[in-house]
């Protein structure tokens, strides 16, 4: 059997941890920030878990992570 492919776009959005949680960024602080508050700027710099049904998903694409 031939080795399985990491998907390199998966691998630069989401991180999986050592307990096997799947921590994405949040969406929305790219660009056109100017109009919102340093709160939700802020907040949106954080990592958030994946729900679980998305987790295992993300996890078909990051075989070696």
């Amino acid at each position: 059997m031939p080795k399985m492919k990491t998907h390199k776009g998966a691998k630069k959005r989401v991180k999986v941890t050592a307990s096997g949680k799947v921590m994405a960024m949040k969406t929305g602080k790219r660009h056109l920030n100017w109009h919102k508050s340093g709160k939700v700027i802020r907040q949106k710099g954080r990592r958030f878990a994946l729900a679980q049904a998305e987790a295992e998903r993300v996890k078909l694409l990051l075989p070696y992570e």
